[in-house]
């Protein structure tokens, strides 16, 4: 398909359009704050008291060169005051001339200081005070309006996003759909589960209208955009139901097509039928509306994968390997390089899973291109988003700070660090020690030194970009890059580095991959695609993704509310008399929990039910959050669902999976790549939850 901007598909004129331009407004409105208060900065710094310039000042009505004598006299010569509750109680009370007079004098002063104030602010209402003010209150219009639509554009965005995924078969499950039972159970279900939703957002809606409130309200408002929203989203699937492709395998199984279901759908039946159980049919509607509360949140989550999937159109991932080959690593040691480098974007991208989706396939192109067996990096794929949510910036550690009083992100980061050197060390050792079949022969130094250097070079001006948007940002808007900041930085960030890759490279370069090694013969040639079909190719690939990965955050906190409702957590003590039982008891419940559920509705759930448990057993609180994280990732990794080997099979592909089980001879080996990072999150879990018990417990 040509480059041209109008030359798009039905998909993107419809999907990655409109995402695209919703994506750029979340980030136009985020900077237009940082503008305005730098605005206001510089109205005060040009012209003193601004703030009394930014409207049409209204001149005073009272007169300054009021008679005081006579206004006495005449103050004096007054009955009572009409408007005094107390005259007729008290009766008349004879006024003292000289308080009369003070106050008079008083009024006059005031009389003159508003008058000299007005015509002050007339003359020093220039031309440019009025141009720039014009511009300051536009962004400060547009601010507002910002804020007041950013829940409607959650909505946009999720059910863009869903329909598209459910169009394109995108949505999280098990296993793929290969046969023609995988995919008519799999749509069948979908439908079904869609119009559970659409009933409890339409009967959630319309207790709402039945409680009073005014229809056109921006809460009803909001319930009607999700009514029509899932009513759409029900159409897709019955649509796609209807249309099975040709491609698709005769026969198969109930059993293995359950396997094929999206697992939001699972959970729509799960939250779905213990609501109508209860006689609440509108709970699931109730809860999905409760994602308005943080829809700044959700917003980005959105903007990551964003980030994440511009990074997958850059050469940057590439070049970053590049830089480690001359060493002529053993697979083993630079599938741990790989897990190393990628914890500081899994940082920047939100949550393990997301950074998997956006990276997950080159890291693994690229362990294969270096040697590595397809088990060994399947497991360093997977293991690639693990280790770098305990970092800052992470999105997640924002929340966890947001939900909870007792912790800060200062603290969670601060120990964080420690956290990510324990993870990192496990995966090293367990990497390096276990199954390891190559034995670690790196090139002299005096060879591989001078050609890491070189390999360095190509990477400064990515460098220079980054460093560049960081500095405008600080400078001429005063904000500093931090977990608060990043969201509206990254895209920023990723934009510059598309257009530099644009005028560098661009229409005829051959991908910097091939420059070291002699590879050039051996792998496929990457062209530069252009800068508007690179935004749009990374657009493409974000809806999907979002539509995926934002619902099964949406159903993920609607099973949060089964297990509080249900009082599920009521079944255990509020509170332990030792730390250590708790711990233990704790640690299972947050595996699991990391098993079912998606990373945001998990934290969410947590700090509503069993983050008080912990507090009221004496467990520290930032040491249960440490906990929390590296038992979500081991339960991301853990069967039966292990989300980012999931995700880790979306982005690499089934059939390299199956070819990885194909090679296999015994237990181990067929599943090792669940296996390593198991054990070594596993092991890093027990170190981490027990050990700091010893000091303070």
């Amino acid at each position: 398909m040509s480059g041209a901007p109008f030359r798009r598909t039905g998909r993107e004129w419809f999907s990655s359009l409109p995402v695209c331009i919703l994506l750029l407004a979340v980030v136009i409105f985020s900077t237009s704050s940082d503008i305005h208060n730098q605005m206001l900065r510089m109205g005060e710094h040009f012209w003193s008291g601004y703030y009394k310039l930014r409207a049409d000042p209204v001149q005073p009505t009272c007169n300054p060169d009021r008679d005081i004598d006579a206004a006495v006299a005449a103050e004096l010569a007054a009955g009572p005051d009409d408007d005094d509750p107390f005259a007729d109680l008290l009766g008349a009370v004879e006024k003292d001339p000289v308080m009369v007079r003070r106050a008079i004098e008083r009024q006059i002063l005031e009389c003159r200081e508003d008058h000299a104030d007005y015509q002050q602010v007339v003359e020093s209402t220039t031309t440019g005070v009025v141009i720039f003010r014009s511009v300051e209150l536009f962004v400060g219009d547009l601010i507002a309006f910002g804020l007041a639509s950013q829940r409607f554009m959650l909505i946009f965005l999720v059910m863009i996003c869903a329909a598209t995924a459910t169009l394109t078969r995108h949505h999280i499950a098990m296993r793929a759909m290969e046969t023609r039972t995988d995919y008519m159970v799999s749509y069948s279900l979908q439908t079904v589960a869609n119009l559970m939703l659409l009933s409890s957002t339409f009967l959630f809606r319309q207790s709402s209208i039945d409680a009073g409130n005014d229809p056109y309200s921006q809460r009803v408002m909001l319930q009607t955009f999700w009514v029509l929203g899932f009513a759409g989203l029900a159409l897709a699937s019955a649509w796609r139901l209807a249309r099975p492709p040709a491609d698709l395998q005769p026969g198969g199984s109930i059993g293995k097509a359950l396997l094929a279901v999206p697992l939001y759908t699972h959970m729509c039946f799960v939250s779905g039928g213990y609501f109508i159980a209860i006689g609440h049919t509108t709970g699931v509607g109730i809860y999905l509306g409760s994602l308005m509360e943080l829809s700044d949140m959700f917003l980005n989550v959105a903007l990551y994968v964003w980030v994440g999937m511009m990074l997958k159109q850059t050469r940057m991932a590439t070049l970053v390997f590049n830089v480690f080959r001359p060493w002529r690593m053993p697979p083993e040691l630079l599938a741990v390089v790989a897990v190393l480098v990628a914890a500081v974007p899994t940082a920047y991208t939100g949550a393990s899973g997301i950074f998997v989706i956006a990276a997950g396939a080159v890291i693994y192109s690229e362990l294969r291109a270096a040697g590595a067996r397809r088990h060994l990096a399947l497991a360093a794929t997977a293991m690639s988003g693990s280790l770098g949510v305990v970092l800052r910036p992470c999105l997640l550690i924002v929340v966890i700070a947001y939900l909870n009083r007792e912790v800060t992100t200062d603290e969670l980061f601060s120990w964080g660090i420690w956290v990510f050197v324990l993870t990192f060390g496990m995966f090293a050792i367990v990497a390096m020690s276990l199954n390891r079949q190559n034995k670690v022969d790196l090139a002299p130094a005096s060879e591989a030194f001078p050609a890491m250097l070189r390999a360095l070079k190509p990477l400064l001006p990515y460098a220079l970009v980054l460093v560049g948007v960081t500095l405008l940002y600080r400078f001429a808007l005063n904000v500093r890059l931090d977990e608060f900041s990043a969201p509206r930085l990254l895209p920023v960030m990723m934009l510059g580095i598309l257009v530099y890759e644009h005028f560098r490279y661009g229409r005829k370069s051959a991908d910097a991959s091939a420059s070291l090694a002699g590879e050039a013969a051996e792998r496929p040639e990457k062209r530069n695609q252009g800068l508007e079909k690179s935004v749009r190719t990374a657009t493409n690939d974000t809806t999907a993704e979002i539509g995926a990965l934002l619902l099964l955050l949406g159903l993920s906190v609607s099973i949060g509310g089964v297990i509080e409702r249900a009082h599920i957590m009521d079944m255990f003590p509020q509170a332990f008399d030792s730390p250590w039982a708790a711990m233990l008891l704790l640690v299972g419940i947050l595996v699991v929990t990391g098993m079912i559920m998606e990373a945001f509705g998990a934290v969410i759930l947590v700090s509503a039910t069993v983050a008080g448990i912990a507090y009221a057993s004496g467990i520290h609180p930032i040491h249960f959050w440490m906990v929390v994280l590296v038992a979500f990732e081991l339960g991301y990794l853990s069967p039966p669902v292990a989300l980012n080997h999931l995700l880790t099979r979306q982005v690499v592909g089934e059939a390299e999976v199956k070819a990885a089980i194909a090679e296999s001879t015994t237990f181990y080996e067929r599943y090792e790549r669940i296996i390593m990072p198991l054990i070594a999150m596993g092991i890093s879990l027990i170190l981490v939850a027990f050990v700091p018990l010893l000091f303070y417990a």
